[in-house]
């Protein structure tokens, strides 16, 4: 297939996703992910060059966003309960899925514990996208998950780093690049905005997205992953998009028309299905570990603190995506587990990002009423009434 019929079919993927998300209530990143698996099944389409850039590009972007949302002040206040909740939602999993590979499944130590962070995380662009659709970005509840979220993520990634990771030469400066890319973005908001804002050629969203790209270069130099510095950036630039509530609202229409379709039919599209039928029980085993062990640590923590959407809070913090795939993939490359293996654990960590968001949404979502056309208004240009618990 050429590159101009793979963007086609695409291309009506991404249509037909955002119609069945309307017409059935599904978040669409879910309904994205299942047309990327049967696209790859039903019509051989596979990532191709273009489609691994765009949608490693649009994962940072959505990083990014998340870490936009996250009011500091509530981080401030709440620092506990993300802290829990994110904490025991990375080392629950980690453990009962490696102790799962290796005992049950027969695979080595070093295996067991790819398969252990691949299934510990949680999907901040599932979580993120999940609550950009349901309103619930502004709200406290909101703003813990993503919190939550970025703790586990941040286990995953220091306990690949730990146990896997070799530092070359590239990081240390990735590190310092980092710091200086947030520290020049802070300093530079107020007189950039001043000068350059509200304009229909969009110099901020450019800047934005030169600074992520600086940011996913460097992290390449250092064989590391620019997710965590940009949700880093995404948090220290907040404020911007709260006295600015319309450049929010471009960048999510930027983001949400292109970017982040790409990124989650990837996903699906990373997917052999023969491969992943032969390897189906232990696929859905895994899956099933996955689920159970977040709720075993998650549902305790979040009754405690989020007590009437505790279910809500435990499912979402059950998805996994973005950091699944990248464990995933580097244990592939590394020759750390072989092709079946990383079909079997991609294929767990694609099913975490469709059925607990799924079952979420439908059953445990907190507005219990379906978005009016105002409240849809609402949510679109960011005129939130004040967070509620």
């Amino acid at each position: 297939m050429t590159e101009l019929a793979t963007a086609t079919v695409l291309a009506a993927f991404i249509l037909a996703a955002s119609v069945i998300s309307v017409e059935f209530g599904i978040s669409v990143a879910v309904v994205e992910i299942g047309l990327g698996v049967a696209g790859a099944a039903l019509f051989g389409l596979r990532p191709t060059p273009w489609i691994d850039f765009v949608g490693s590009f649009a994962g940072i972007v959505l990083t990014f966003l998340a870490g936009a949302e996250v009011d500091r002040a509530v981080l401030r206040r709440e620092w506990k309960p993300a802290l829990l909740i994110g904490g025991s939602s990375f080392v629950c999993p980690f453990v009962g899925v490696g102790l799962f590979a290796y005992y049950v499944a027969g695979w080595t130590v070093p295996q067991a514990e790819i398969a252990g962070i691949a299934l510990s995380t949680t999907s901040l662009a599932v979580v993120y996208a999940v609550l950009v659709e349901t309103g619930l970005t502004a709200t406290e509840l909101g703003k813990i998950l993503m919190a939550a979220t970025f703790v586990t993520d941040l286990g995953t990634a220091l306990a690949l780093s730990v146990l896997f990771i070799r530092p070359n030469a590239y990081l240390a400066p990735f590190l310092g690049l980092s710091v200086a890319v947030i520290a020049v973005m802070v300093a530079a908001q107020r007189p950039f905005f001043a000068r350059y804002g509200a304009r229909v050629i969009e110099p901020e969203i450019k800047g934005a997205f030169l600074a992520l790209f600086v940011l996913m270069w460097a992290a390449d130099l250092a064989d590391s992953h620019a997710v965590l510095p940009a949700f880093l950036l995404g948090l220290a630039v907040s404020d911007v998009f709260r006295r600015h509530p319309e450049e929010q609202r471009r960048f999510r229409v930027v983001s949400f028309a292109f970017l982040t379709p790409i990124f989650f039919l990837k996903g699906g599209l990373n997917i052999d299905a023969r491969e992943a039928i032969a390897g189906a029980w232990l696929l859905a085993a895994l899956l099933v570990v996955k689920i159970a062990t977040k709720c075993v640590g998650v549902l305790p923590v979040a009754l405690r603190f989020v007590r009437p959407h505790a279910m809500f809070t435990t499912l979402l913090m059950s998805t996994g995506l973005t950091f699944g795939t990248i464990s995933s993939l580097y244990g592939l490359n590394a020759g750390i587990i072989t092709g079946q293996q990383f079909t079997v654990l991609l294929g767990a960590v694609i099913g975490s990002a469709i059925a607990p968001t799924i079952v979420a949404q439908r059953w445990f979502s907190p507005p219990v009423h379906p978005l009016t056309s105002e409240e849809i208004a609402r949510v679109e240009d960011e005129e939130f009434e004040p967070p509620r618990r």
